[in-house]
């Protein structure tokens, strides 16, 4: 192999394109180089880490000795590992970091290649994954509902109709009524599931802020009384091209599903809804690596969602309350993904978090 600058590897500065973590080491676990998702995560300069110890940066330093140590005696090819990794005090108040560790030997001199992957990280690309199956299972669910359900639903109310047509009494026309009232009424829950994959998409430049201050009013005008919306906003994050429609609704969603459980809180005076906005950098969404990414919480100091459904909050017609049509979220859901985003939620009693991720470059 041809030898790139310092003796390293040519093209390894590729790796600084990379949204995972990497350092290359040398046979005495020296840090040759390290790339630009080590820098961030870690809370230090290349130049810095350059000629430490690896084995400083870990909790359990002997256990990555002997890990090493097998790679470069050619024991085994790679080895995976779990670590906690340590990270600069002014980092989450320096707190140790979990991540998965894969130490490659490379067919360069006696150069090992240290890979670390974020537990979580890893445990978010898993949910990711699996929360894109289980929404292309929905579409595919809805459109087999939506044509089963359609064409009887027409033939119902048509016969409905001529039959209050030959019925002399008009008492018993109200039974006649009852059948095209609630043939209506599915006709439109199936128009509803069936309108995010119906609507076009709409694109130009969106404010995310602008978003949240047209959610909040609407939200404060449906609910004057005993609840505050705080604003926690990141004034530097760029606009972005969306459909503001899309992500208006979306917002609107989740905050009005957030008001109606904090009606007891708003009966005390101390119902809480807060719209936080960050910029996130080198992040992965559904397997794709973005330099930027637009980071929104909606949080709420509401009851919590039950635990019963909190996996399955997203599914079509699941709601956590009695009348709920259990289409808002499914909506929201949708409408993030065709941004290219992931929508996520954390709940307990006291605290339920939204967090919208959607990328920006």
């Amino acid at each position: 192999m041809s030898v790139g600058r310092d003796g390293l590897p040519p093209g390894i500065d590729a790796f600084d394109y990379l949204g995972t973590m990497v350092l290359v080491v040398d046979e005495v676990g020296r840090c040759r180089f390290a790339n630009a998702a080590f820098e961030e995560v870690v809370g230090a300069s290349r130049r810095s880490v350059q000629g430490v110890s690896l084995y400083d940066w870990f909790v359990d330093q002997p256990t990555m000795r002997d890990v090493v140590a097998g790679v470069m005696q050619k024991a085994y090819a790679t080895s995976r590992v779990h670590a906690e990794l340590k990270r600069h005090p002014h980092v989450t108040a320096g707190d140790p970091l979990p991540v998965q560790v894969i130490v490659t030997h490379l067919n360069h001199g006696d150069l090992i290649l240290v890979e670390l992957v974020e537990v979580e990280q890893q445990t978010r690309q898993e949910r990711e994954e699996r929360v894109l199956d289980q929404a292309q299972a929905n579409k595919e669910l809805i459109r087999n509902l939506a044509h089963e359900i359609k064409n009887p639903l027409g033939g119902i109310r048509g016969a409905a109709q001529l039959l209050e047509m030959d019925l002399e009494s008009p008492s018993l026309t109200e039974y006649t009524q009852v059948i095209i009232h609630e043939a209506d009424r599915l006709q439109l829950l199936v128009d509803r599931l069936l309108a995010p994959h119906r609507r076009p998409h709409v694109v130009s430049d969106v404010n995310i802020h602008e978003v949240c201050e047209r959610v909040r009013s609407l939200i404060l005008a449906e609910f004057p009384k005993g609840i505050r919306v705080q604003r926690d906003y990141d004034t530097s994050l760029p606009d972005f091209r969306g459909d503001r429609e899309q992500l208006i609704q979306t917002v609107l969603n989740i905050a009005h599903n957030a008001a109606q459980a904090l009606v007891d809180r708003m009966a005390s005076g101390d119902a809480l809804l807060i719209f936080r906005t960050r910029v996130a950098r080198r992040v992965t969404i559904n397997r794709q690596l973005h330099r930027l990414a637009l980071v929104l919480h909606i949080e709420d100091n509401g009851p919590g969602i039950p635990e019963s459904i909190r996996d399955r909050i997203f599914y079509p017609l699941v709601s956590g309350r009695d009348g709920g049509s259990g289409l808002g979220l499914t909506l929201a859901q949708t409408f993030v993904q065709q941004h290219q985003g992931t929508i996520e939620c954390e709940s307990e009693p006291g605290r339920t978090v939204f967090r919208i991720l959607l990328p920006l470059l």
